[in-house]
């Protein structure tokens, strides 16, 4: 886990690719633990048997924005800011699904540091190239700019 001693410490790492994360295996119980927080029932995601019949894989697939939704855990787990009071997501300048992702697939964040800026109010307003790799495609499962807010422990 790469450890940095301030959210400031971003400022003077553009360009560098920050989070590689370890595969995270896509399984059925997430999808549907996925479709019923949203309400996203559509059969090509819940329903093994006619995907079987009817997918060109033969197998469900995982919701996009279930894919979208990894970033924080997956970005989470490999890096460390002290003087860090807290993070937020602030969102997404683009984002597209450039693959489907079949339950079994294995998925992992790949994301490089576009752009950092201190802000008036002492946080650090970071925008990353998010790119979701799917194991044994040439194409990702997702890209996107996504942005985070890191505010610093008050007086570090």
């Amino acid at each position: 886990m790469a450890k940095y001693p301030h959210p400031d410490a971003f400022l003077d790492l553009v360009g560098d690719e920050i989070v590689v994360s370890d595969w995270h295996t896509i399984t059925q119980a997430q999808i549907n633990k996925f479709a019923d927080a949203t309400g996203d029932h559509q059969w090509l995601h819940v329903n093994p048997e006619r995907a079987a019949k009817e997918m060109p894989s033969g197998k469900t697939i995982a919701h996009g924005f279930l894919i979208l939704s990894l970033i924080p855990d997956l970005a989470a787990s490999l890096f460390d800011v002290d003087n860090l009071n807290n993070t937020i997501n602030y969102g997404l300048n683009k984002l597209r699904f450039t693959a489907m992702v079949p339950v079994d697939s294995r998925v992992r964040l790949r994301q490089t540091l576009k752009s950092a800026e201190k802000r008036a109010d002492g946080s650090v307003h970071l925008v990353f190239d998010s790119t979701m790799d799917l194991e044994g495609s040439e194409r990702p499962a997702m890209v996107a700019e996504s942005i985070r807010r890191l505010y610093p422990t008050p007086g570090s």
